[in-house]
């Protein structure tokens, strides 16, 4: 029976057997042939990763027993050291013109105090004496006393007399409550507070710096904003950069209206896939401007001392219905403000004008504990919108600071003065006439105390002031080798003495703006440096409008021959039809009636023909003479009035 049985059930078991597709007999004879040599590769991954897992973590302990502190490994007095050794090493053909030494006010001695002779040697040319200091870098000892005392272009105290000495306590409570306070264009704001330490401690690392290239600069008034305007030309011009540029190749952003994003060629046909730098003069309107520019934007701009910008914007802008009326500034100043028309064009040149610039209503008040709430409220506003505010005066200072914000190379912020006036043309202002700037371009007064406070303080908290004069040295050094290496005669010219006419800068009003000349017989890529240093913002900014849009460009410069051919035309049938009309006739014929009577006349008086022309001449001049004389008296009798 067990026979039998065994084998039915072989027979039962040969028959279930026939009955599996061959497709899924052979996938289980792969799987069982391999199964255990799968597991085996598993099982040595698992057992390698583990492995490395523990190499990895006796490593980590093993260097942690062996490597120095990490007070030494992340010193900042040791990678201030390194940078500064790497900075000398690269400018050692120039090390003749670089001087360690401390400003003080000239009583301190030691080792670092510099001679008489080298004092006397140091910015002596106007060319490095490029709105920067004049006067003195406060030594560590007088840091705690000076912090937070603004400062002139001698060095000197502008406010010993205005503003009292405050302590650092005071001083950050005074920020807290200036940062907390509402903002009155809170519409289309951002959230988060800018803050430039964060850049400039990312430069000081030397690791996680990169150059910054999305940049909006507010090209402010009278600032010295175009030699900063010819910085950021140069450096997109040279690493092939969009520039956000007014529509119609215009040379601002439709100043003085609120700027709109429309305002810039491309945006509208979205031609400008990406801009790079924004730095036109126009008036602030931040939602605006984040239309434009990336998201990473750095924004910074430029303040000057009221005071001096005042003698500035009166000799540039003398035509304008503020000015127009007033012989002097002194007479302007006296006025106060009570022939001042705000809704007049162009006035508002004449009253806080970085106000305005920034945005934000320029009209004076009265009230003086209105006056500080919104002076308040603007600072708070300018610092949530701006990653970084430079000051005119200490221009070389600013520069240094501005090149560890942006993570430039120093080379790129090496610079010739432009838009600026000869001496012969700036005028001092009594100490009764700085008062009264200051109280009636009061915002500005109180903008730019603030941020020239903020500017030094940020200094000494980020670079030092001996890592800052140690490169302020070094880019008066390199300006001044580019100096002897482009200009010819080394300086800047009044403008009748510019030979290229390409070059000459624009003049305006009653300043006489300077220029450059190029020394002949220079290679063609220090030529190319060269004429970029030198070029004038409208002739820069053409030039990189043409390279941006070739093509709109053309159709401009087409459009504008037209337009001269056709009123060149016209000009010409108007005159033809006035000398064909019977009144043109007859008015010749009396001419040449009155010509021939007096060519009689001076036939039968030879004799007296010299002495007639040398009174003629006399009087003549003195005319002359008398009409400017009655125009000075007739400006001042109606200053009088309005005084009375």
């Amino acid at each position: 029976m067990f026979p039998q049985l065994k084998r039915a059930l072989r027979e039962r078991n040969a028959s279930f057997r026939g009955s599996i597709p061959p497709w899924s007999a052979c996938v289980r004879t792969v799987f069982s042939t391999h199964l255990r040599f799968i597991w085996h590769v598993l099982m040595f991954l698992t057992v390698l990763c583990v492995g490395l897992q523990l190499l990895s973590a006796v490593r980590q302990s093993w260097n942690f027993k062996t490597r120095p502190s990490d007070h030494h490994l992340i010193n900042p007095l040791l990678i201030e050291q390194r940078d500064a050794q790497s900075v000398m090493e690269d400018y050692n053909s120039n090390q003749a013109a670089f001087h360690r030494f401390q400003w003080s006010d000239g009583k301190d001695k030691g080792p670092n105090q510099i001679s008489e002779p080298a004092s006397k040697n140091l910015d002596t040319t106007p060319a490095r004496r490029l709105a920067s200091t004049s006067g003195r870098i406060l030594i560590p000892n007088q840091l705690a006393s000076k912090a937070d005392i603004p400062h002139d272009p001698k060095g000197k105290s502008v406010v010993d007399q205005e503003v009292p000495r405050q302590s650092q306590a005071q001083i950050l409570s005074q920020d807290r409550f200036q940062k907390g306070f509402p903002d009155p264009r809170s519409s289309g704001q951002r959230n988060d507070v800018k803050q430039a330490s964060s850049f400039l401690t990312s430069d000081r690392n030397g690791k996680t710096c990169q150059p910054k290239n999305h940049i909006v600069f507010l090209k402010t008034h009278k600032t010295a904003s175009s030699t900063i305007l010819n910085i950021l030309y140069r450096y997109g011009d040279t690493n092939n950069l969009t520039f956000a540029l007014p529509v119609y190749m215009h040379s601002q952003l439709f100043y003085p209206r609120y700027f709109m994003s429309h305002f810039v060629e491309g945006m509208k046909s979205r031609r400008g896939t990406e801009f790079h730098i924004m730095c036109n003069h126009m008036r602030f309107q931040g939602s605006e401007v984040r239309k434009v520019m990336p998201l990473d934007t750095f924004y910074f701009s430029i303040l000057r001392n009221p005071v001096s910008m005042m003698e500035s914007i009166f000799t540039y802008y003398k035509a304008i219905p503020a000015f127009h009326n007033f012989r002097t500034l002194e007479d302007f100043l006296l006025d106060n403000g009570r022939s001042y028309n705000a809704s007049l064009p162009n006035n508002h040149y004449a009253l806080n004008i970085l106000t305005f610039d920034f945005g934000f209503k320029n009209s004076a008040l009265s009230d003086k504990a209105e006056l500080d709430e919104r002076a308040m409220a603007i600072i708070s506003a300018v610092e949530k919108e701006f990653h970084l505010i430079l000051i005119s005066e200490y221009f070389d200072e600013s520069m240094v600071l501005l090149r560890h914000a942006l993570c430039w190379p120093l080379e790129d912020v090496v610079s010739f003065r432009l838009n600026s006036r000869s001496e012969k043309s700036r005028k001092s202002l009594s100490a009764e006439m700085i008062e009264q700037v200051k109280k009636w371009s009061s915002l500005d007064w109180r903008l730019y105390r603030h941020f020239n406070t903020s500017f030094w303080r940020r200094i000494d908290t980020s670079l030092g002031r001996a890592k800052l004069q140690e490169e302020v040295e070094l880019l008066r050094a390199r300006r001044a080798v580019l100096e002897k290496t482009c200009l010819l005669g080394g300086k800047a010219v009044d403008p009748d003495q510019v030979h290229d006419l390409s070059v000459k800068p624009f003049q305006y009003g009653q300043a006489v703006i300077q220029g450059y000349n190029i020394r002949p017989g220079l290679d063609n890529d220090t030529h190319r440096l060269c004429q970029r240093l030198i070029t004038p913002e409208l002739q820069y900014t053409r030039a990189l409008y043409i390279k941006q849009f070739p093509d709109i460009a053309a159709k401009i410069a087409a459009a504008k021959i037209a337009a001269g051919n056709k009123r060149s035309t016209t000009a010409k049938h108007v005159i033809n039809a006035k000398r064909n009309s019977p009144s043109a006739t007859a008015a010749l014929k009396r001419n040449s009636t009155v010509q021939s009577r007096t060519d009689s006349v001076r036939n039968n008086s030879n004799s007296q023909t010299g002495t007639l022309d040398k009174v003629q001449k006399d009087n003549t001049v003195t005319l002359a003479k008398d009409n400017m004389v009655v125009k000075g008296n007739a400006n001042s009798t109606k200053a009088k009035q309005h005084k009375t």
